[in-house]
């Protein structure tokens, strides 16, 4: 059974279309959109500020979103893909995002919608990823544009894909 558990009178919001692993952990001012998925060990902590998803948000193995007491929520658009082991904290993703694996975004960063953060890098406190960009590295810098076969090929493919995985462990 996934730990899913209210704090300080705040309960997860969760649809029943989405898929929680047995071992994952959500808690607190969470609510997440249709569709979603939270996969083995991750921890969506909503315990300290509210973390709102979108629909189509998939939460890979590991994962860690958390947000910063009383200044940072983190907020996540729509069809985005937060990889695994990954952490996202107190920050906003707009829609058609990839999270890579690995990866690290700090309080107070922006990712606009169709981008790619790449495995591993670090998106320090404050930054600004620009819409249809790639950023990689750490500190995180942009490296190029997005191409159009990107978006599709990575960012809707993945996302989709996320959704199929989900109904082969749905009861």
């Amino acid at each position: 059974m996934p730990i899913i558990k209210p704090i300080n009178g705040k309960s997860p919001q969760i649809p029943e279309d989405c898929y929680i692993a047995e071992n994952a952990t959500i808690v607190g001012d969470v609510v997440m959109g249709n569709q979603c998925s939270v996969w083995f060990n991750a921890v969506i902590r909503g315990d300290v500020h509210f973390i709102k998803m979108g629909n189509k948000v998939n939460v890979q193995d590991g994962a860690v979103i958390h947000a910063t007491y009383k200044t940072s929520p983190t907020t996540i658009g729509n069809n985005v893909s937060i990889g695994h082991n990954a952490i996202v904290h107190g920050c906003t993703i707009h829609d058609n995002v990839l999270v890579g694996m690995g990866s690290i975004i700090m309080d107070d960063c922006v990712v606009e919608s169709n981008s790619i953060i790449a495995a591993g890098a670090v998106v320090t406190k404050n930054t600004h990823v620009e819409a249809g960009s790639i950023y990689a590295g750490v500190p995180a810098k942009k490296v190029k544009d997005i191409s159009k076969e990107l978006i599709s090929g990575e960012i809707d493919r993945i996302a989709n894909n996320y959704i199929k995985y989900s109904s082969w462990f749905k009861d």
